[in-house]
């Protein structure tokens, strides 16, 4: 078995709305997979169809080679949307208590919580109640738990909402750390930096329906080039560079795509006369342009389909 999950033109439907249209995909193991799309694209819902919560209308899923996740539930790891603790419990219990209801034994458990909370910077909270960790610090416990029982698909549902950077970065590492066990992991996400950063294959689903779905090379692949500015300056300079065809700013960074014909390198001296120019690439677009551009082509087609009836 090559893949850890597949789908092949899964439906769901809630009365006569359509949350996941004909949905296929595979996800090969060990890789790190990203689930991306707007809030109400299907993403969730997708998921929980992945763990039996819900079960397709149509179509057929195979999930670490069974069409029931419910005959691997001690081989998967979930972490679901709507996150909560059991506030009077102290972390060390409730993440040894995930994993006796995976089916590790007391002794076992209570030692492996003990052991993944001090690895990753919570062992001064061992014996102190889940009620007074922050939400980050939450989080990560709750993470801690999905994964005790070293699951060998971990699916995680927006694992970086909320988080503050040097909780990003934990999870990131966490994440990582999966990978390298040769565990397959699934998260879903807004975070475009996140996805880019950290993903082998991403698939966007919108409005019920896969847009696209691959490697991050295959993704951008025959899309425009576009120049990656790092800048000091008036960002109202950087909107008026003769030939840009389109200019994505965001204060210190911008994102810019050219008019067909146009040099960046006389794009490149314009700039470094009227800003400072810190960093300055030529190259593939980032995924945050390729979901925003995905996000519009697929509402005008809807909208032409729908002036068309």
């Amino acid at each position: 078995m090559q893949n850890a999950l597949s789908l092949h033109a899964v439906t769901k439907r809630f009365g006569s709305f359509t949350a996941v249209s004909e949905l296929s995909l595979e996800v090969p193991k060990g890789c790190i997979f990203g689930f991306l799309g707007q809030n109400g694209a299907g993403k969730t819902t997708t998921i929980r169809m992945v763990m039996s919560i819900f079960h397709p209308d149509a179509g057929s899923l195979s999930v670490l080679g069974h069409a029931d996740a419910a005959q691997v539930k001690d081989r998967l790891g979930y972490l679901p949307e709507e996150k909560g603790l059991y506030k009077k419990m102290k972390t060390a219990e409730i993440v040894a208590y995930f994993g006796k209801l995976k089916g590790m034994d007391s002794s076992t458990a209570n030692l492996k919580a003990k052991e993944l909370l001090t690895r990753y910077g919570l062992g001064d909270w061992l014996d102190k109640k889940c009620e007074a960790m922050s939400k980050g610090m939450g989080q990560k416990v709750q993470v801690l738990g999905t994964i005790i029982h070293e699951p060998d698909l971990v699916i995680l549902d927006e694992p970086f909402s909320g988080l503050d950077p040097v909780n990003r970065d934990l999870m990131k590492d966490l994440i990582l750390d999966m990978k390298r066990q040769r565990r397959t992991v699934i998260f879903s996400t807004h975070g475009m930096e996140h996805a880019e950063q950290l993903c082998d294959y991403v698939m966007m689903i919108h409005k019920s329906k896969l847009q696209f779905c691959g490697t991050l090379a295959e993704v951008k692949q025959g899309r425009d080039l576009g120049i990656q500015l790092d800048y000091d300056g008036d960002g109202g300079i950087v909107q008026k560079l003769p030939g840009a065809r389109r200019v994505n700013d965001n204060g210190k960074h911008a994102e810019i795509f050219l008019q067909s014909g146009v040099d960046p390198q006389e794009a490149l001296r314009w700039l470094v006369e009227r800003v400072r120019v810190r960093r300055f690439d030529y190259r593939e677009p980032s995924l945050h342009e390729i979901f925003v551009r995905t996000v519009e082509e697929a509402n005008a087609k809807l909208a032409a389909a729908g002036a068309g009836n």
